[in-house]
């Protein structure tokens, strides 16, 4: 099965769903782009993940348009940028979803504050994602 993840960026928000669908089955073939890829990875979401022993570090921030050309099960949006502005993939995609997340990178405050914001929106996107593979992909599997 493969699954496109979406957002603006591709910095914090899709990786971190990236990696907590990889983790839950290996035998998945998961990506994830941006519709404006900044290029690098939220040194913070790199930090969250690691924290729940996932390592997303040697993830690369892609533009969507590397990925038009694929066939996907699943493309799903995580941010309202990504949702609003993600192209048409022309049938290729078998399902297109969206799910909706906070962006922690615009957290301002306190250090303190700003991590338990990332840390907020990672277990928001574990316990979301992991409700879509429980009742939506393990099924199909």
């Amino acid at each position: 099965m493969k699954i496109l993840i979406l957002c603006t960026g591709n910095s914090c928000r899709s990786q971190m769903a990236h990696g907590f669908l990889q983790s839950f089955d290996k035998n998945l073939e998961v990506a994830s782009a941006g519709t404006e890829a900044s290029g690098r990875l939220n040194p913070h979401a790199v930090r969250a993940m690691k924290e729940v022993g996932i390592d997303i570090s040697h993830h690369t921030s892609d533009a969507v348009e590397d990925y038009l050309n694929d066939e996907w099960d699943y493309v799903i949006t995580v941010c309202g940028g990504a949702n609003e502005n993600c192209p048409t993939f022309l049938g290729r995609v078998k399902h297109r979803l969206h799910m909706g997340f906070e962006d922690p990178s615009y957290a301002t405050g306190t250090e303190e504050f700003i991590w338990s914001e990332f840390i907020r929106v990672r277990n928001e996107i574990r316990e979301t994602f992991y409700k879509f593979y429980l009742e939506e992909i393990k099924p199909q599997l």
